[in-house]
């Protein structure tokens, strides 16, 4: 492995106060940054609604600007009606839950103010787009303000969660020794068969690439759990929880970055301190890259994500490995010809403002 692991081991740790608690009462907060993707927070709402085990959940609105906040108020108060997709993950979302919903409606200032209240879901208004990491921060810093939340579970707004998905991260979190990180099963939207990741991927440090673990791979396929957690390098982030007392040691994402390698961060920063567990029992789809065009297929990555893509890498090895930041820029210059080999010049024309450290611009 890339990064030093800290090798699993069972048996429920001491949370504090918050073990102490009734069933009833939530002890995880999951963390959702939406931007201009209301249709897909609202199909992911609907599904985390239905879990077995009720979390706090807790949406970060990141400065959109499609009136998303509005059309996420309208459909929890029953106003902005919610059709189930056709398909196989249709019986995730249908029928459609009963409305209204309570939900406490804040704006940054009040949501870093106060304590979460009695209701069970938050909207959060972030002023401007302040970057997945920076969002997700909003969030989990909120989260943190109740006390008896042990652990908080960052998660795409491009995701849709199996009903028990949050009752296994419990009891994987639970019986793990000083747990800090711990990833989930994460499948194709679009191909459900499938796996995307299992808890997260292997990283190589020279190139700076990585891969999940049993990536494409059909998911009737046999797979070793414990082997899982420890070849993981990181969680991938789309479906990525925290125990309380990994933020309050290692601390919260790294906000330079916008988007991307922040997980790939609070891997290196963590460095052996917590271990990083694997909820096996937990499924999530992904619709992948829903908001800005990620992609894992070649040459199907949008020029924003390409952009932060780079921008990122050179951050995260600047930040935290700088005998091999200037590697970077040669490796980055083979991407590049590799874009314009493809015909994708415009790609090519924002990675290298990326390396020279200039804004987007397309």
């Amino acid at each position: 492995m890339t990064f030093p692991a800290v090798p699993e081991r069972q048996g429920r740790p001491a949370l504090g106060p918050a073990t102490a608690l009734k069933p009833d009462v939530p002890r995880l907060a999951v963390v959702i940054v939406n931007w201009n993707g209301a249709a897909d927070t609202i199909e992911c709402l609907e599904a985390l609604l239905r879990s077995t085990v009720a979390p706090r959940v807790i949406v970060v609105d990141n400065g959109s600007e499609d009136g998303s906040l509005e059309r996420l108020v309208a459909w929890a108060e029953g106003r902005e009606p919610y059709e189930p997709p056709a398909g196989p993950l249709r019986r995730l979302t249908a029928p459609p839950l009963a409305k209204p919903i309570a939900y406490a409606r804040l704006d940054a200032s009040e949501a870093a103010a106060r304590p979460p209240g009695p209701e069970l879901l938050t909207f959060i208004a972030s002023p401007e787009n302040v970057g997945f990491s920076a969002g997700t921060n909003l969030g989990l810093r909120h989260a943190m303000r109740d006390p008896r939340i042990a652990y908080a579970w960052c998660l795409n707004n491009d995701t849709v969660p199996d009903p028990g998905a949050v009752g296994a991260i419990l009891s994987r979190m639970d019986a793990t020794h000083k747990v800090g990180m711990c990833g989930t099963q994460i499948r194709y939207y679009h191909r459900p068969g499938m796996w995307q990741a299992l808890n997260g991927h292997r990283f190589s440090l020279l190139t700076g690439q990585s891969r999940g673990i049993g990536h494409r791979v059909p998911v009737n396929r046999p797979f070793d759990a414990r082997k899982v957690a420890r070849e993981t390098d990181f969680v991938v982030g789309a479906s990525l929880a925290v125990s309380r007392a990994f933020l309050e040691t290692v601390g919260y994402m790294e906000e330079s970055y916008f988007l991307y390698f922040e997980e790939m961060d609070w891997a290196v920063r963590n460095r052996g301190r917590f271990v990083t567990a694997f909820a096996h029992g937990a499924i999530v789809y992904h619709k992948e890259g829903g908001s800005i065009g990620s992609s894992d297929r070649r040459g199907h990555r949008s020029p924003l994500s390409e952009y932060y893509l780079m921008r990122s890498r050179i951050r995260f090895y600047r930040r935290n490995f700088p005998l091999l930041w200037p590697l970077q820029y040669p490796l980055g210059i083979a991407q590049v010809l590799r874009r314009l080999f493809r015909r994708q010049p415009e790609k090519a024309a924002v990675m290298i403002r990326a390396m020279l450290g200039l804004p987007y611009r397309r």
